[in-house]
């Protein structure tokens, strides 16, 4: 049967869909370095021998970023968003090929499921529509990032400083499965770091009363934190109470169901780094201390931050030497990008999608700051970072079929 839907074509032809996501996988785009000029150059020619200009958009030469445009029936633009560099691997402790092995039904490699196979998902769809000389209902637009995986200047950032995105939805090819289940994020928690300080005095470590630790000062200073916030029921607008609820029920299965309602009613306080003392004989005489703060979207974080402050205030000898912090945001969950996808991967799947919280925040948060609704999606796998990372066969097929049934989901849900 000859394929006359863009879905219908990603289905006949998922031998080619999977080939492509292999050619990705096989490029070593970790990061550090992250050098990702090889694969700007790969899907720059794999656009153009489908007659899709692409732009290289770059601030730094070796992570440039990639631009592309399929122009639609009405003016409304969809953007969709991939980024193009990995983490690192250590190949040794690595079963399969870390630069693509197919194993049964499956692809093993380095960013199989963050997120080349999306990225590959993407492209795929742009040829669906191209080989079925379909033209889709709204102007999609493509943003192939580089540097997201340290948090670089050079991907997302550089193009929202120089104003080259402008949408009226984005999605994002992040994975968003966890144990089996299926989700679309929309929305990422508000974050706090601080760096405490602490002073104390110094003494020989036989005789530690005549001194003052200041280890001891600085950790009793992130014990009453803790208590006192880490416990402290969060106050979130009622609209964000289904997304909590729904988050809470996701993650229920993996972290059981009081953590996982702790995760979204409460903050989550963790220690990142503690630095103190010369010498184990010796009463330390300062010492720092990094804490990682998340709340839910819909609370506000500054009112957080003061009173973190008035606490540590009451803690002898500590202050804040530095704190940042940024407000979770949300897509509301009734709105039409929401529901296009979350209904749209449904109907794919067969299967319940979770609308969720995200439990950090990445370029989703930077993205619906410029004003753009963002949500992520993508089936995969919960091996993100691992040591054999893989992605079904299955998913980044049916990831095309979505991304390519998604555009006239999203028009339907404003008319």
């Amino acid at each position: 049967m000859t394929a006359s839907t863009p879905p219908e074509y990603v289905e006949a032809h998922r031998g080619e869909l999977l080939a492509l996501t292999e050619d990705l996988v096989a490029m070593d785009t970790a990061n550090p370095p992250g050098n990702t000029a090889e694969i700007v150059e790969y899907v720059g020619e794999y656009l153009a021998s489908l007659g899709v200009d692409a732009e290289r958009f770059e601030v730094d030469p070796a992570k440039p970023n990639l631009l592309a445009t399929v122009p639609g029936a009405r003016p409304e633009t969809l953007l969709f968003n991939g980024h193009f560099d990995t983490v690192p691997f250590d190949e040794e402790a690595w079963t399969y090929d870390p630069l693509g092995e197919v194993v049964d039904d499956r692809l093993y490699g380095r960013g199989t499921t963050d997120m080349k196979g999306a990225v590959a998902a993407m492209l795929f769809a742009i040829r669906a529509f191209v080989e079925t000389d379909t033209r889709p209902p709204v102007t999609l637009t493509f943003a192939f990032v580089s540097d997201e995986e340290v948090s670089g200047d050079a991907g997302l950032p550089a193009l929202l400083d120089a104003d080259r995105l402008v949408a009226d939805g984005c999605v994002i090819g992040e994975p968003t499965c966890e144990s089996g289940q299926h989700s679309v994020t929309v929305a990422d928690r508000g974050s706090i770091w601080l760096t405490l300080e602490a002073t104390g005095e110094a003494a020989h470590g036989s005789r530690p009363m005549v001194g003052v630790n200041a280890i001891d000062r600085l950790y009793d200073a992130v014990t009453v934190v803790r208590s006192r916030f880490g416990s402290r029921t969060l106050e979130v607008d009622e609209t964000m109470q289904p997304i909590v609820e729904e988050s809470i029920d996701y993650y229920a299965p993996k972290l059981g169901a009081d953590t996982a309602r702790g995760l979204f009613e409460h903050p989550s306080i963790n220690l990142g780094t503690l630095h103190g003392g010369e010498a184990i004989n010796s009463v330390p005489q300062s010492a720092t201390a990094e804490l990682d703060v998340r709340v839910v979207a819909g609370v506000q974080t500054p009112e957080v931050v003061a009173g973190i402050r008035e606490c540590v205030a009451g803690c002898e000898g500590v202050t804040i030497a530095d704190v940042s912090w940024s407000v979770g945001t949300v897509e509301p969950v009734d709105s039409p990008l929401v529901e296009a996808v979350s209904t749209t991967a449904e109907d794919v799947v067969g299967e319940r999608v979770y609308r969720r919280s995200a439990t950090g925040g990445g370029d989703a948060k930077k993205l619906r700051n410029a004003g753009i609704p963002t949500v992520e999606f993508a089936l995969g796998s919960d091996t993100v970072h691992a040591v054999d990372e893989y992605v079904d066969v299955d998913a980044i097929v049916d990831n095309a079929v979505v991304y390519a049934r998604l555009p006239t989901a999203w028009l339907a849900e404003f008319r």
